[in-house]
């Protein structure tokens, strides 16, 4: 072959290439400028289900059915968006700035820190201009930084009440929910970022940096929080369902390759095989619950019958020489010494009146010559009890005194050793 062939093809094959690209420049322009001339019907197609048709010329929708802008999946059904364009504007309408939400909240809150230390200093040198600029510049950063939270939620919950319509495959749901709950956990990071004892500490005293940073801005973050664990909430109830669909699919898909693969495939009636697979009695029996309708007359000699067929109960005979003794309780023998003391108090009394007149009778004295065997400071300790519990007017018939010293030189508490007891004249 000549050069001046090769020349030739060369030129031939250069001319095509050049053509084509030309051909696809001006095919992807016509295609841009269809969707820009229409931009308006489009979007209002993607925020329904069908696309609105009024106003729409015939040879236009003829265009946008050519480019594959719009589809009609069957006669009875109106015009769609395809699902290439719905993609492309979902992802055209993603706001990337919200998934660098962490860095927005550093970079405002060391901005509220700047305007703070501006708004101390200017506060100190008396320049009430330029403090009042400030605290309208706090305010600003503040409300932009809720209002940017405020936003992000409402996105997630604008794509929730749409059930992630724009998307139609189940795995892309899933997808897309699980694209949801990481955008929460960067929200959750983003306000985890705002330390309100730092913020305490930054304000200090000064009630209105107190009322915009610490109650309104607080109050506005537990509002945050609250949306935002609806939001997950309602993420993992539509997770659990795209879940549930999706064994369900794969259910079916699976049963209609078996059938396809078997034609002649029939269910066998389980009810009527003597032996019934292991599957099938995986389940306990269960055991019918039955009890006496008593409300019902007719039943009342079934039920009387039935009464007496009961056998009686046999009661095995008991030796009651092998019974044991009765136990005491401890709180019954401490309130017999109670009261056996008690009596023998008594006795002590008695036995003054027996005596002379002004003759003291020594309590301690009276229990060694009687024999009794009580200690001798539950002994004294029951005397003076019973000589206090006396009314008045018996309590000056006697006259009772007290053997007593103190405990030592610099403790002033008394020790009572005995007490003498005597009728008064």
């Amino acid at each position: 072959m000549s050069r001046r062939e090769n020349s030739a093809l060369g030129n031939g094959a250069g001319s095509g290439v050049s053509e084509l690209e030309s051909r696809l420049l001006k095919t992807g322009a016509e295609r841009l400028a269809l969707l820009g001339k229409h931009a308006e019907r489009l979007m209002q197609a993607y925020t329904r289900d069908d696309v609105p048709l009024e106003g729409l010329s015939d040879g236009a929708l003829r265009k946008l059915l050519a480019a594959r802008v719009l589809w009609r999946p069957d006669e009875q059904s109106g015009v769609k968006l395809s699902p290439k364009v719905r993609d492309l504007i979902a992802e055209m309408l993603a706001d990337e700035t919200r998934r660098h939400v962490n860095a927005d909240v550093a970079e405002t809150l060391e901005l509220i820190r700047t305007q703070v230390d501006s708004y101390r200093e200017a506060r100190s040198k008396g320049e009430h201009w330029r403090q009042e600029q400030q605290l309208l510049r706090l305010r600003q950063e503040v409300d932009d930084l809720n209002g940017r939270f405020a936003d992000a939620i409402d996105s997630l919950w604008q794509r929730l009440n749409s059930d992630f319509g724009f998307v139609s495959q189940l795995n892309d749901k899933i997808r897309e929910n699980d694209r949801a709950q990481k955008q929460i956990v960067r929200l959750l990071d983003g306000l985890a970022l705002i330390d309100f004892d730092e913020l305490i500490a930054l304000v200090g005293s000064d009630g209105s940096l107190r009322k915009l940073l610490i109650s309104q801005l607080q109050n506005r973050l537990s509002h945050h929080y609250t949306s935002l664990r609806e939001v997950q909430r309602r993420l993992i109830e539509l997770m659990a369902r795209f879940r549930k669909q999706q064994a369900r699919s794969r259910l079916m898909t699976g049963m209609a390759a078996f059938l396809r693969e078997h034609p002649g495939f029939v269910p066998g009636n389980y009810a009527q095989r003597s032996e019934v697979p292991a599957l099938f009695n995986r389940a306990a029996p269960l055991n019918a619950a039955a009890a006496p309708a008593l409300d019902r007359a007719l039943d009342t000699r079934v039920l009387a019958e039935l009464l007496h067929e009961l056998p009686a109960p046999r009661h095995a005979a008991q030796n009651v020489a092998v019974a044991n003794a009765v136990q005491i309780a401890e709180e019954s023998l401490a309130a017999a010494r109670q009261q056996a003391l008690k009596l023998d108090v008594e006795r002590f009394y008695l036995a003054v009146l027996d005596q002379p007149p002004a003759e003291p009778v020594s309590a301690l004295a009276y229990l060694q010559e009687s024999g009794l065997e009580w200690a001798y400071e539950i002994w004294l300790f029951q005397v003076i009890a019973e000589y206090q519990g006396l009314p008045r007017s018996e309590q000056q018939a006697f006259r009772l005194q007290q053997e007593e010293s103190k405990a030592s030189a610099y403790n002033d508490l008394r020790l009572i050793h005995d007490v003498a007891l005597a009728v008064a004249v």
